[in-house]
């Protein structure tokens, strides 16, 4: 009993243990699963985000540059100022013309904002401008603050027609104004002498257009511009615009740190761990870098990874607890119904499990399953006794029938009735082969005996009106075969075959091997058979007319097709009038039957 107990409490144990292996560590990782593709996908949404803010910033970019070259358009193509520079080239009146473009200038300078400088340079050498940081008529604000000298940049500039973009240089500053320059220039052209060369014009910008390009930087992220050079064009909160941050050859991780370190200056990001994503503007040549912080996002998903793991951790508890209280219920069920189930082992068979109706439903059906087996159990015993008693008589009966047969045949001997007495003990063979194992195998040699057993006492019966032949290949003799299964269509042939038919009757079978195959043929030149029962019998479709003749050959195509599968075939070819022809293909079984 006290294994039992135990046996019982292991159960219990095992359907616990089944819920946490299949439950609650599926779910953890489930959880684990789902925090790491949460995890994955906040983070490549806002990688994707951060990209398009990229890209949105790139198109600003180039609009409010394309808005920008549209001033210089309106300067380079001037028919007016064409004529003064060309002027000023020739030394006319220079100071007067120089006068006349300042006021031309002055009139294209406040039609956008951040313009701080509008400038010529002609091809005699002469400048001419209108600066808003200084008052000079003589001296801009920015030429000293550009790398190249003012022959330089004009043969830069007049060196195609082109539109050339300058990053910004030194900060510029004029007494209480300061400021950092970007600018753009374009040859001055003449339509009328297109490649002449007369003088170039120069817009200087204050890089304050593209930190507004650049958006307000906020604890997530800002945004900043490096050019082709590794100079900083522009950064919000930043002492190093207009200087090399990083070599222009060098390698990706070399300029993410360079651009990391920007970012972390300028104070605007906090101290959490940057991530560095950029952007490369084809119509500039610069390169669009934005700087995020993680570390919000990463304290978000923490902060939602902790709210998932306590809400299912209490889910957990508490399907753990009902889980245990189901458990515990269920055993009680079963531990009643293994007590009742033990009494009747102990002999008690009028025992039942009495209904319970807070009892499981699959418990509840092991209690009616064994409730009805009992029921039966209880009949069976009681018609056990009358089974065992029709059992003696079952083999007490082909006993007296073999005895009896052997007496008469004796009697017939001692009447000197030879053929009746080759008739019973035909007979007998023929009832002692049927009757024992009547589904067994057997050799062909064994079967085939039993045929011609079974045709001779047809013969008798019908006073030899019938001729038959068996031809059977000597190498198949030892080969196996199924009892009984050739007598039906042997039988369909002699009993409906040869009915009304005037012609002397024949019958011949001929047994072969065809590769792994036995090929048996019968044929008769019996009335025949009606194409319509033909086409069933080939087709396997048996019993689908009136006519009831031919039940034993359909019997016997079926136990063909169950013993032998697919593999087997039975063909029925006839002929109404002229006779049957049935050829039979069985595999062949095995080796040969030892004697």
């Amino acid at each position: 009993m006290k294994i039992r107990k135990l046996d019982r409490k292991s159960i219990k144990i095992r359907l616990v243990t089944a819920f946490v292996v299949t439950s609650i560590i599926p779910i953890l990782l489930v959880n684990i699963v789902y925090y790491y593709n949460t995890s994955k996908l906040v983070r490549h949404n806002a990688e994707s985000m951060t990209r398009a803010n990229l890209e949105q910033t790139k198109v600003s970019l180039d609009v409010w540059l394309d808005s920008y070259e549209d001033i210089l358009f309106q300067v380079y193509t001037d028919d007016y100022i064409v004529e003064l520079v060309d002027e000023i080239n020739a030394g006319e009146d220079v100071a007067n013309n120089r006068k006349k473009l300042r006021k031309t200038l002055r009139g294209l300078f406040y039609t956008k904002d951040y313009v701080k400088s509008i400038a010529i340079i002609t091809e005699s050498g002469e400048l001419a401008f209108y600066d808003q940081l200084t008052a000079s008529t003589t001296h801009t604000s920015w030429l000293d603050s550009m790398p190249l000298s003012q022959n330089e940049l004009y043969e830069e500039i007049n060196s195609d027609n082109k539109t050339h973009l300058f990053s910004t240089g030194k900060k510029v500053v004029f007494g209480s104004n300061s400021c950092y320059l970007f600018h753009i220039g374009h040859r001055i052209i003449d339509y009328r002498d297109v490649p002449k060369k007369c003088g170039i014009v120069v817009v200087s910008i204050d890089v304050k257009l593209l930190e507004e390009v650049c958006s307000v930087p906020t604890e997530s992220g800002m945004n900043f511009i490096v050019d082709g050079s590794g100079y900083l064009v522009s950064c919000f909160n930043s002492d190093e615009v207009g200087k090399p941050i990083v070599s222009e050859r060098a390698a990706e991780e070399e300029k993410k740190t360079a651009y990391r370190r920007i970012a972390e200056e300028t104070g605007m990001l906090g101290n959490g761990e940057l991530s560095i994503y950029s952007v490369y503007d084809e119509k500039t040549g610069w390169e669009i870098i934005r700087a995020t912080n993680q570390d919000e996002l990463v304290k978000g998903l923490h902060r939602q990874q902790k709210m998932l793991g306590f809400t299912i951790l209490l889910s957990l508890l508490a399907v753990l607890l009902i889980m245990v209280s189901q458990v515990t219920r269920m055993i009680g069920s079963i531990k009643r119904v293994v007590e009742t189930m033990r009494k009747a082992g102990k002999g008690d068979l009028a025992v039942r499990v009495k209904p319970d109706k807070i009892r499981p439903t699959e418990i509840e059906m092991i209690a009616e399953e064994f409730n009805s087996m009992m029921d039966k159990l209880k009949n069976s015993v009681e018609k056990q006794k009358n089974a065992e008693i029709a059992a003696l008589e079952a083999q007490i009966n082909p006993h007296f029938l073999y005895n009896t047969l052997d007496t008469i045949n004796w009697m017939a001997i001692d009447k000197d009735e030879y053929e009746i007495s080759n008739m019973i003990a035909t007979l007998a063979r023929i009832l002692r082969y049927g009757i024992s194992d009547s589904n067994g195998i057997v050799r062909i040699k064994d079967e085939v005996d039993w045929l011609k057993q079974y045709i001779f006492l047809q013969q008798m019966k019908l006073k030899n009106s019938f001729h038959c032949s068996i031809n059977v290949e000597p190498e198949i003799m030892g080969l196996l075969i199924h009892k009984l299964l050739l007598q039906p269509f042997v039988e369909n042939a002699i009993l409906h075959g040869f009915e009304g038919v005037d012609r002397t009757h024949s019958l011949h079978m001929d047994m072969k091997r065809e590769q792994d195959f036995i090929k048996i043929e019968i044929k008769d030149n019996g009335c025949g058979i009606s194409p319509e029962i033909v086409q069933e019998m080939n087709a396997g479709i048996f019993r689908q007319t009136d006519d009831r003749n031919h039940i034993g050959m359909e019997n016997a195509i079926t136990r063909i097709r169950m013993y032998y599968g697919e593999r087997a075939k039975v063909v029925v070819e006839s002929q109404p009038g002229q006779g049957t022809s049935v050829q039979i293909w069985i595999p062949v079984i095995g080796g040969a039957k030892e004697s």
